[in-house]
């Protein structure tokens, strides 16, 4: 599950919304609200994001805040290691091979030892 999918999840379990009508109501189908729930279709486009905020009338900070979860939530990420060290390399793959084993509390510290994104 992505950060979108589980905010989109929980702004509809929070408005008892079933997915089915939700989609009805946005002009897609089920089967796409759902994989977009469960991380397996990439980002949302920012128009449809506005379509969700519209459809649950969120607005201001709440709407960045959705859109900034969008932004951070392509289930597949490629990164881009040209002209980088070594070491940024290995990294980047050594993550790619374990992140599936990594238990929710490492992967909370290591986000936290990232800088704040601006």
């Amino acid at each position: 599950m992505t950060p979108f999918g589980a905010r989109l999840r929980e702004l509809r379990a929070k408005r008892g919304v079933q997915l089915k009508e939700m989609a009805s109501a946005l002009a897609v189908s089920p089967a796409y609200l759902s994989a977009l729930e469960h991380g397996y279709r990439g980002r949302p486009s920012r128009p449809f994001v506005h379509q969700i905020c519209a459809y649950f009338n969120i607005i201001w900070d709440d709407a960045e805040e959705l859109q900034r979860l969008a932004q951070i939530s392509h289930p597949r990420v490629i990164v881009d290691t040209s002209g980088l060290s070594p070491e940024a390399t290995e990294l980047a793959n050594r993550l790619a091979e374990t992140i599936r084993a990594l238990d929710p509390d490492t992967i909370k510290a290591m986000l936290g030892q990232l800088p704040p994104k601006p």
